[in-house]
């Protein structure tokens, strides 16, 4: 039985939200929601305590304790870090600024630099793991490797309390992880046919969490993707009313059943296209979130569609935006053996696709359109030295094909999601687009502007070469490998229909060794294989968060080449070509061979 990486991912994150929700609710209350038309802002939804409060600072708490005590009530942002503040002096809370960043960090330690009766100093060091912005966005770490807080304490009747620290939040990634949860917003893709998801890190009540994700969408997309990501709740459009139960109902909103109820005020002006898209934004974004329909929403007053008057929208009536639906691999394997490419049957049996990629033996690498009627491959031309030996070829699956560049270097192309154009990266700093008309059968090549990767003052920025480069299925990120290094980049449309990769974000940043190939396995999500037999293959999610090595069980390093889909994830290692899968009676994910491709061969799937 094939393994699917996302649902067991998802099957993880729920016991761990399982087990937050458990710690975090007995220490916070639901907060009444506005009445008022307005949208509140991300962070501005005050998640009061509960009578009680938060738990007090342990007493007679020696101050490195108390210190590291204080790192994990970071982590609850309620009520303006109420639970941190417990920890400070009168003075010190009221002029904490906790607005002024977040940082998270990893095994940190409290350095006591002096203490002489009532009074101590001391340093906190540790490894910086990634950022936290305002509007919930991650970032990983990936310029400071250590951060260094001086912290001084006074004793106030007979108890330690931070007497001074740097504004902003410093927080344990274990509390972190405890406290926070990712959750998905999804936008619209320049084309107006596709979701594509945003992800955002908050701790919030599941009774409050519609409200806050509905706040967010009405926000906008992070600064990144601003440019690039249309959305329809925007002004005009805001909440009108509040939040309830499909039945009117205000208590509990989003626990267990119930359905969800939201009036829009100004989306009666919005043609029916812009409602379906209005719809697939929040609909998608809700139930990414387990808050379960069915989905009533209104525009000032009004169904929004009548067509779902009655029973409310379905994740189903909006599945044609969702980016899952284009990720699933609709044309089986295929693979490279012998400079050709193959098709490997339901049966296992192994033959030769047909037309002119399946009658050469000098083929490199390569890649499907989504739909299987393209081909895009890299051809060994055979030429002498000092000669450019690379050639790019694309054609049609069982017709001819043609070159449309040359290079001493071409990396394994990548197909857009509706299969319009193909990229590559020549000579590890020329990224191209050959476009193909369906209509007459034409390709043009078009250069793609990076100068906004390599212009990056940060040091952290993509080096060149550039030795793999994958577009993801929404067309709105590309993953690339540069220098060795993972990153996501954003790809933003340009005048006169050109296009250019911008924003850069090192993602993998753990990774111990050279990073060798890349994939995207869902839309926010992609798998790294690297260099050396320690965790060679590996997941992260587009933002840097959740690294998550897969099993090796069977992998013979070095693993050469990563190909994969939602439903099925390929390697190529020193041996063979091997799918990851499930032991039917145990569970346990291993890498099974994929027989008869032998050595050589490297697994091709669509995109």
């Amino acid at each position: 039985m094939r393994m699917r990486v996302r649902s067991a991912r998802r099957r993880r994150l729920t016991v761990l939200v399982a087990t937050v929700l458990a710690v975090v609710v007995p220490l916070t209350a639901c907060a009444s929601l506005p009445e008022s038309s307005a949208p509140e802002a991300l962070g501005t939804i005050n998640r009061e305590p509960t009578s009680e409060g938060p738990p007090p600072p342990v007493a007679n708490r020696d101050p490195d304790l108390l210190l590291r005590d204080f790192l994990q009530a970071t982590a609850d942002p309620a009520n303006r870090h109420l639970a941190a503040r417990q920890y400070m002096t009168p003075a010190a809370s009221t002029q904490w600024d906790d607005a002024a960043g977040t940082v998270i960090v990893e095994k940190p330690d409290t350095l006591r630099e002096s203490r002489s009766g009532d009074k101590a100093n001391y340093l906190i060091r540790a490894r910086k793991v990634g950022e936290l912005s305002a509007d919930g966005g991650y970032r990983p770490n990936d310029d400071i490797p250590f951060v260094e807080n001086k912290i001084e304490l006074t004793k106030i009747n007979g108890e330690w309390r931070i007497d001074e620290l740097p504004d902003g939040v410093v927080m344990d990634s274990t509390a972190f992880f405890k406290s926070y949860r990712r959750y998905v917003l999804y936008f619209i893709d320049p084309s107006g046919n596709m979701a594509v998801p945003d992800l955002r890190w908050l701790s919030v009540p599941k009774a409050q969490l519609a409200q806050r994700l509905l706040a967010s969408l009405l926000e906008g997309p992070q600064p990144a993707l601003a440019s690039v990501l249309r959305s329809q709740l925007t002004p005009p459009i805001a909440l009108r009313g509040a939040i309830t139960k499909a039945n009117g109902d205000p208590d509990g909103v989003g626990i267990g059943l119930g359905g969800v109820k939201i009036d829009f005020t100004g989306a009666s002006a919005l043609n029916p296209r812009e409602r379906e898209l209005l719809a697939a934004q929040v609909v998608l974004t809700l139930s990414s979130a387990d808050i379960l329909g069915p989905y009533v929403l209104l525009a000032d007053g009004k169904p929004l569609d009548e067509r779902f008057a009655a029973n409310g929208w379905s994740v189903a009536d909006v599945q044609q935006f969702n980016p899952a639906a284009f990720a699933r691999n609709q044309t089986g394997l295929h693979a490279l053996r012998g400079g050709g490419l193959v098709q490997i049957a339901e049966n296992g049996g192994i033959n030769p696709a047909p037309g002119y990629f399946g009658g050469v033996n000098n083929l490199q690498s390569a890649t499907l359109s989504p739909d299987g009627q393209f081909v895009a491959a890299v051809a060994e031309a055979g030429r002498p030295p000092g000669v450019p030996s690379r050639t790019l070829m694309v054609g049609t699956y069982g017709g001819n094909a043609f070159p449309v560049a040359e290079g001493f270097t071409i990396t394994r192309p990548s197909w857009t999601a509706d299969g319009s154009a193909a990229w590559a990266v020549v000579d590890g700093d020329r990224v191209i687009r050959a476009v193909t008309d369906r209509g007459t059968g034409n390709v043009s090549v078009q250069n793609v502007d990076i100068s906004g990767l390599t212009a990056a003052s940060s040091a952290t920025a993509p080096r060149l070469p550039i030795t793999e480069l994958r577009i993801s299925r929404t067309g709105v990120r590309a993953a690339m490998i540069a220098d060795g290094r993972v990153y996501v980049a954003v790809v933003v449309p340009q005048p006169g229909g050109k296009l250019a990769l911008t924003s850069a974000l090192p993602v993998g940043v753990g990774l111990s060794t050279a990073a060798v190939s890349v994939d995207w396995l869902d839309a926010d999500t992609i798998i790294i294989a690297r260099e050396g037999n320690v965790d060679p293959v590996s997941t992260v999610s587009v933002d840097g968060s959740e690294p998550t090595p897969l099993t090796s069980q069977n992998l013979t390093a070095p693993v050469r080449s990563v190909s994969a889909s939602v439903d099925h994830q390929y390697v190529a290692d020193s041996r063979a070509v091997l799918e990851l899968t499930s032991a039917p009676d145990q569970g346990q994910p291993y890498w099974r061979e994929v027989p008869g491709l032998g050595a050589n061969a490297i697994p091709v799937l669509p995109g």
